[in-house]
């Protein structure tokens, strides 16, 4: 199909857009049949640990993001509008005047360990899939709710926000929930796409802590008046609720064509899967670990979370403490030339989700099932790298099988469609073309949904990622190599390392 775009002149639009590391204000200009993006302002996001417990830094990301709209504003001469898309299943608790209980939790902390057992003696693991369609992490927000029961800050709780849903609540004082990302608590029914009441009641959870539900392209109120004078924008300044979890967006702004296409948004978590129109639900599916999380316009993400490029972020977080500044660079063109496929690990062990100490555990985890250790960090990064492709390769083949669908494409977006090994190792291990780009899917996908619902854009999916096909540059990796050796490295994982 052909690009969708007004004839009228572009508007511009902020995306914030947060990650688990660092968040960023884009700036989107649409119109005229184009898109273009840049970086307004990039900020770190670093959790904090107190008295035993890892919280986000929310009253900073706060701050990043009214940096960030006035650099934006600055940049752009004004703004047409503002969406919010972050990482899923935390969230901040308010009293009754609207007062926020404390920093949020953060989900890598060790408050939810046993959760999910609790919530087992209630509804089985196949119950809970059965009404939520969710893949069990021991995270998911259902598990934090339970793990916080009992606690005064819970007690003394009069609502409940996700993540972007309460930056969007100090910017506009009005509340709701984001659907995209409330699918990610395990408490929304994937067919109903409405809350659970079978989990919510058998788990006691009080469902009128969230506020009601809104839907990608709803409005979401406008600046208050404090910050259109703190981001020294002129208003009115609408916000737009976008996929505000943030792979939803991500999955908005992949530029595929056609339906048959699998796709890894990568970051900290790599999500590999497939978009379709309805959930696939059943024992086969929970025991593969596929979760059915909402899209925009009514679609479904199929698909699997993998531990994504927090390996290699560890490890060079690592190695930097010990040694200085580690620059990935020359650390990758060390990686491309070691020894493929010398040693793999399971991508998806839990074992490697706390932070601190990767590069060990990794050379643990190969000690433990038989295989070579690595001997310096070219080789703990393409062991990295290998184990990523062949999670990947796993998550493509499953989700064909278990939807029905085939696929001939595999887009990767995010952080790691910068990385051409990462996608050239992908395209060998799944034996099919990898598109690569664009880097920043999440916050495309945010502004294309603020743009369709300004009259900018117009048209569904199809006519969107049409309009990013033709503004934006795209890599292609074409599979080369042995593909034999990749089935032989996942019969290694399958096996526990043994050949």
């Amino acid at each position: 199909m052909s690009p969708s775009a007004s004839g009228s002149a572009a508007l511009t639009f902020a995306a914030v857009d947060l990650g688990a590391s660092n968040g960023r204000v884009m700036l989107g200009s649409v119109g005229d049949g184009t898109v273009a993006l840049r970086e307004a302002h990039r900020f770190p996001n670093r959790p904090v640990r107190v008295n035993g417990t890892l919280h986000w830094d929310i009253l900073a990301l706060h701050r990043g993001v009214l940096d960030g709209l006035r650099e934006a504003g600055r940049a752009a001469g004004g703004l047409a509008g503002v969406g919010i898309d972050s990482w899923a299943v935390d969230y901040g608790l308010l009293d009754a005047s609207g007062a926020l209980l404390g920093n949020p939790v953060h989900y890598r902390d060790e408050r939810t360990r046993g959760a999910d057992l609790r919530v087992a003696e209630v509804l089985s693991p196949a119950e809970l899939y059965e009404a939520t369609g969710l893949q069990h992490l021991p995270f998911n927000t259902v598990y934090q709710l339970v793990a916080a029961r009992g606690s005064a800050q819970l007690a003394a709780a009069r609502r409940l926000l996700l993540i972007p849903d309460l930056i969007a609540y100090w910017l506009t004082g009005e509340e709701g929930t984001e659907l995209t990302n409330a699918s990610t608590t395990q408490l929304i029914d994937p067919r109903t796409r409405d809350w659970s009441p079978v989990v919510a009641g058998r788990l006691g959870i009080d469902l009128g802590l969230f506020p009601p539900l809104r839907h990608p392209g709803d409005p979401a109120g406008a600046l208050l008046p404090e910050v259109l004078a703190e981001a020294g924008l002129a208003g009115p300044v609408p916000v737009t609720a976008v996929g505000s979890h943030d792979t939803a967006s991500a999955v908005a702004g992949i530029p595929a064509a056609g339906e048959r296409f699998a796709y890894i948004a990568t970051g900290t978590w790599s999500l590999a899967g497939m978009e379709l129109d309805a959930p696939v639900l059943g024992e086969e599916s929970r025991r593969a670990n596929f979760t059915n999380e909402l899209g925009v316009d009514g679609t479904v993400r199929y698909l699997r979370n993998i531990m994504g490029l927090w390996l290699l972020q560890e490890c060079v977080r690592e190695w930097s403490a010990a040694d200085g500044p580690r620059d990935l660079t020359p650390l990758l063109a060390d990686a491309a030339r070691a020894e493929p496929l010398r040693s793999v690990v399971d991508a998806g062990d839990p074992a490697f989700i706390a932070p601190g100490g990767m590069p060990e555990r990794i050379a643990r985890a190969c000690r433990a099932t038989g295989q070579p250790v690595p001997r310096d960090p070219a080789e703990t990064v393409r062991c990295v790298l290998d184990s990523l492709a062949l999670a990947h390769r796993a998550a493509v083949v499953a989700a064909q099988r278990l939807s029905g669908r085939e696929v001939d494409t595999v887009h990767i977006v995010g952080g790691g469609a910068r990385n051409e090994l990462l996608c050239q190792l992908t395209a060998d291990a799944c034996g099919l073309p990898v598109v690569a780009g664009p880097a920043e899917a999440a916050a495309l996908g945010n502004v294309l949904v603020q743009a369709r619902a300004a009259g900018a854009v117009h048209g569904g999916l199809a006519e969107l990622r049409a309009l990013l096909r033709a503004c934006l540059p795209l890599r292609r990796h074409e599979p080369a190599g042995d593909h034999t050796a990749w089935e032989r490295a996942a019969a290694r994982i399958d096996r526990g390392g043994k050949d």
